[in-house]
């Protein structure tokens, strides 16, 4: 009886373990050369899980060399390298389905003319050499054949791509577009007119004509979202008053910085040398009235900048010293040593000795020190502060306990001034929630602040009363420019009648050779597009704010295709165009390829790869 319990153990066992197997297998329990072999398949093609996995591991490697850090999976997918990767890889299987579909294929003899390509097949002879070829596919964990299948592939692949890709040239109508539209140029003449020419004067407006441009314009009267905020901050300019600092640290910082506040006598000098003695020389000899230093150094092909000392002392000249600090200012003196040979020296002006003594050094001594020992006290004060906001005390509490001082604002982006300026007051504004504990931040100057949002108001009407001068003034400026369009068509008729912009009583002004993309000063930005919308003679009245500009298009300058500048534009442009339309070419076919030969995705396949480089 024992022996029949043991061997339906036994047998209960194996059936148990017969079924774990399935069960791993199922899951991609095997190494990547076993039964998942492919991630994906694209008709009669696979993407295999090693190509996959090589593939992926470069990417991931490049992108890690460019950031200069080691990139982990979870990163590299979360940044879609993965999928990049497999799309890439379905692309390329996918037209080398297509390429065998048609029939589409290399022979062994461009296949062997591709490996005596190779570098890497390369003996030190520069022929191939079949160890080197085996070497570098052991490396890459792929065989001869497996090796030799892919190059016919990419071979095949590449003359597909060529012949869908191949000849697209653009007609020169589009290129010629292109270059009018860009290169073409307009001669223009304008006046403005404002309230000054209005033939009448404007009418008084009436509470309902107000309440009507309020509500058109509601708007510009609209309060933006505001956010009531108490803060506590502390800066080095509130407590630098109280910061002592002793008469010895004063005194060992004005030692540390002596060169500082004691400089020498110094000179702004330009030096030219020569090679030898004899042609510095011969160069002194020629200074007078027809040539002069600026003419010597534009003789050796140098300019003022090539030879300009900046300020030097004498120790700096070493034994042209003598003779630089002894000149006037203007003197040229020469031939002189220096470490580079013989030289002639232009004094261009002096600068006296600067003696500032400890006294007078003390002030902006004491202010500099002051400010870094208030910012390490601020250090100091900082940790404390988070510590009693973690316990629970309030902004006020520690206004009253702390140098920090109490603030409120109604912040809203844009908002300027005191704590506002900072820009990470207005970062950390910006990302305030209610419900947020105050906690400790710092301020670009060394300073801290915590602060707490009260409430949020949103973005609100400002009643009518309170903003009517701004209406009034905008009704006025709207019927300013209603009126004055109307005089300026009249006035464009005219222009273009025959009368002069001087018959009309306008002041003009000229622009020429006004590209689309120009900038004029004071003008309507759309002003000049009008223009290039207009035939030459054609006149026009463009509505500004309370004025008019009133214009006549005078010439049209065509593109110079003689222009070599132009021309090399012209090749930039149909070279873009081309590869654009190619591009998008090979994005159709290549999708409708896919389409037609069905694509799937092996899920388990490729997340065991993903484990895999883990």
């Amino acid at each position: 009886m024992a022996m029949g319990k043991g061997k339906l153990s036994k047998t209960f066992i194996w059936i148990l373990m017969g079924l774990l197997f399935i069960g791993l297998a199922g899951f991609g329990a095997t190494s990547l050369s076993g039964t998942a072999r492919s991630v994906a398949t694209v008709g009669e093609k696979e993407v295999s899980t090693e190509a996959y996995l090589r593939n992926l591991r470069t990417e991931i490697n490049a992108f890690a060399a460019q950031a200069g850090r080691a990139i982990p999976m979870s990163e590299a997918q979360m940044i879609g390298l993965d999928r990049q990767v497999l799309a890439q890889l379905i692309t390329a299987r996918g037209l080398d389905n297509e390429a065998a579909r048609i029939d589409l294929s290399v022979g062994d003899a461009i296949v062997a003319e591709q490996l005596l390509q190779v570098p890497s097949f390369q003996g030190a002879d520069g022929g191939f050499n079949r160890e080197a070829y085996s070497f570098a596919l052991r490396n890459q964990g792929l065989s001869e054949a497996e090796f030799e299948e892919q190059l016919r592939d990419d071979t095949a692949r590449t003359i597909l791509q060529s012949a869908l890709i191949a000849g697209n040239t653009l007609p020169d109508t589009y290129i010629d577009t292109l270059l009018a539209y860009t290169g073409e140029t307009r001669d223009f003449t304008w006046a403005r007119l404002t309230g000054s020419n209005l033939q009448t004067g404007l009418p008084e407006p009436s509470e309902d004509d107000l309440q009507a441009y309020y509500d058109d314009n509601l708007d510009r009267y609209t309060l933006p979202e505001l956010r009531d905020i108490t803060y506590a901050w502390i800066t080095p300019e509130m407590i630098v008053d109280t910061v002592e600092v002793d008469e010895d640290a004063l005194r060992a910082s004005y030692d540390e910085r002596i060169d500082e506040f004691n400089q020498p006598e110094r000179r702004l000098v330009e030096r030219l040398v020569f090679s030898t003695q004899e042609a510095a020389s011969e160069a002194a000899n020629r200074l007078g009235e027809d040539v002069t230093f600026e003419d010597l150094v534009d003789e050796r092909g140098l300019t003022l900048a090539d030879v300009d000392m900046g300020d030097v002392t004498r120790d700096t000249l070493g034994d042209a010293a003598e003779g630089v600090f002894s000149a006037e200012v203007g003197d040229v003196v020469g031939p002189l040593p220096s470490n580079l040979g013989p030289a002639l020296y232009r004094v261009n002006a002096v600068l006296d000795a600067q003696t500032t003594s400890f006294d007078e050094a003390r002030p902006a001594l004491r202010s500099e020190l002051a400010l870094d020992r208030a910012r390490r006290v601020i250090e100091t004060l900082a940790q404390s502060i988070d510590d009693e906001l973690a316990a629970g005390a309030t902004l006020e509490e520690i206004a009253d306990t702390t140098e920090a001082r109490l603030g409120q604002i109604d912040w809203f982006p844009g908002a300027d001034g005191d704590i506002a300026a900072y820009d990470a007051f207005r970062e950390a504004a910006a990302a305030l929630n209610e419900g947020d504990f105050p906690e400790v931040m710092q301020l670009g100057d060394g300073g801290v602040f915590a602060m707490r949002l009260n409430r949020i108001q949103p973005p609100a009407p400002q009643p009518l009363e309170d903003v009517i001068d701004q209406v009034r003034q905008g009704w006025d400026t709207r019927e300013q420019t209603a009126q004055l369009m109307v005089q300026a068509e009249d006035l464009a008729a005219s222009l273009a009648d025959g009368s002069s912009f001087e018959d009309l009583g306008l002041t003009r002004q000229t622009e020429t050779d006004l590209g689309r993309n120009a900038q004029i000063a004071d003008l309507p930005p759309d002003l000049l597009t009008a223009v290039f919308d207009m035939g030459e003679g054609d006149t026009r009245a463009i509505a500004g704010t309370g004025d008019v500009i009133l214009i006549r298009l005078d010439g049209i300058t065509p593109v110079d295709r003689s222009d070599g500048d132009i021309e090399m534009l012209a090749q930039a442009l149909r070279n873009q165009a081309s590869n654009s339309i190619a591009e998008d070419l090979f994005r159709a076919y290549a999708t409708d390829v896919q389409r037609r030969a069905g694509v799937e995705i092996n899920q388990p396949a490729i997340n065991a790869v993903h484990a895999l480089i883990q």
